[in-house]
Formats: structure tokens, C-alpha cells, sequence
């Protein structure tokens, strides 16, 4: 078995990244919710209820702190396949269509992943 191209690598880097990105922020939704069911919650007196809120919202701000660095890394990875699908495409038949157009379809993704976040 030959080994992995660079073009696949950074494919599915760029996939990876958007999984990943998108699971930020599912969570942030999810941490929001259980936020506002603790607030909204009867007897707001508990000691422990105020805990959890406590950490509910540190826990929000860390995911919060991730997502620029996590963008920035996903836009550097694109540019870098964009760069990879150029080179290949230099190559002429010899290059393999099958993992430019994977390539392709990974740049839409996060295109597309892009600009449902904004």
C-alpha cells in the first residue's frame, strides 16, 4: 500500500476541522441552554445550584476561547489544500482526480461550514 499523499493528509485535515468546529459549536449551544434552564430554575437559593452555574459559565467562556484559534487553523489548512490542488493540478494526467476532487469537496465543506457560523 502506498503511502498517504500530502493532498490526502491535508484533506482530511481540513475535514477533521470541521467536524471539530461544528462540535464547538453544538456546545456552546448546549452550555447556553443548561445556562439559562439553571437560571430559570425554582429555589435559586442553593448553594449548589449556584456551583453549577458557576461552572456552566466558565465552561461556556473556555469553549468560547477556542473557536478564533480553531477558524484561524481551519483557514490556514484550506489555504494550504488550495495551494496543494493547484500543484496537482500542474502535474497534468498524472495527478489523481479522485483526491483533487475529495480536495475539492473538503474546501466546500468548510466554505459551506463557514458561512452557516457567520
Amino acid at each position: 500500500m502506498a503511502p498517504r499523499s500530502q493532498l490526502e493528509i491535508t484533506t482530511s485535515s481540513v475535514i477533521r476541522l470541521v467536524k471539530e468546529e461544528a462540535s464547538y459549536h453544538n456546545e456552546l449551544i448546549q452550555q447556553a441552554e443548561r445556562i439559562k434552564k439553571l437560571e430559570n430554575a425554582q429555589g435559586g437559593e442553593d448553594e449548589n445550584q449556584e456551583y453549577l452555574l458557576k461552572q456552566e459559565r466558565l465552561a461556556l467562556e473556555e469553549t468560547k476561547k477556542v473557536l478564533p484559534s480553531l477558524k484561524t487553523k481551519l483557514v490556514n489548512t484550506v489555504a494550504e489544500l488550495e495551494s496543494l490542488i493547484a500543484e496537482e493540478g500542474q502535474k497534468g494526467f498524472e495527478s489523481n482526480v479522485e483526491h483533487i476532487t475529495a480536495a475539492k469537496g473538503a474546501i466546500a465543506k468548510a466554505k459551506t461550514a463557514e458561512r452557516e457560523i457567520s
